[in-house]
């Protein structure tokens, strides 16, 4: 998979700040988030918050800078409490 070493990157630039999970869409699991996600294509990347709402989606190849500023958006309100 070509994507495979962007988002391993991403996977260390976000770590004990996020979870970064992988899903074959071909896996029973794969196939309920795909359809619960609305995804077409893959690769496709979902940023959800704490309560599964989806804040951030792309398909294709990541923008990981993009994906990165999501979840660090999504962490500056935590940080100020």
């Amino acid at each position: 998979m070509l994507a495979k070493p962007v988002v391993d990157g991403m996977e260390e630039k976000l770590v004990d700040k996020a979870e970064v999970i992988r899903l074959d869409v071909l896996s029973r699991v794969g196939r309920q988030a795909a359809a619960r996600y609305g995804v077409r294509g893959v690769p496709t990347f979902v940023v959800v918050d704490g309560s599964g709402q989806v804040v951030y989606q792309q398909a294709g190849f990541p923008s990981t800078q993009r994906i990165i500023e999501q979840v660090t958006s999504m962490l500056m309100p935590l940080q100020l409490e």
